[in-house]
């Protein structure tokens, strides 16, 4: 037996949500990357409130990639876990040294950006398919990184 067999999903109608939210995870993972460098090279007055806050997101975020990981699984897929595989499917991309706290702030709005747009159109394809489990997890990351949009926007203002 497998899982979507208890699920009762159709095998084939989420095999584009997987392919959705395995560029979900490819986008994470690179944003969590780019996080643990902003955390680790972050300088200047701010140092201690943004470093705090860079940890507090990498944090968030390792929770999300494992969550949405779990989900590949449980549809069937293989959560990929390979950096190569990531890059070329992320629209995230790498990040070099950047250390000025308000530099980092508008890296990170584009990459919640970017986040939104996938998680938008993963629960999309999971919505045609009436995949509930995908869009609940997929509702809440929105929900979370729109919060981080206004806190952050909040925070240049």
């Amino acid at each position: 037996m497998k899982t979507l067999d208890y699920l009762q999903l159709d095998p084939k109608g989420t095999e584009k949500t997987v392919e959705g939210l395995q560029k979900l995870l490819a986008n994470l993972q690179l944003y969590y990357t780019n996080l643990r460098g902003f955390h680790w090279n972050v300088k200047g007055f701010q140092f201690f409130g943004a470093h705090e806050k860079y940890e507090e997101y990498y944090d968030e975020t390792a929770d999300q990639i494992d969550e949405v990981a779990e989900r590949i699984l449980m549809l069937g897929g293989v959560p990929s876990h390979n950096f190569s595989d990531y890059l070329k499917v992320s629209t995230i991309k790498e990040t070099g040294v950047v250390s000025d706290p308000t530099a980092i702030a508008k890296h990170i709005l584009d990459y919640l950006k970017e986040l939104i747009a996938v998680e938008r159109e993963v629960l999309e394809l999971a919505s045609e398919t009436n995949d509930e489990g995908t869009s609940a997890l997929v509702s809440d990351l929105i929900s979370g990184h729109e919060k981080a949009v206004w806190m952050l926007t909040a925070s240049l203002s």
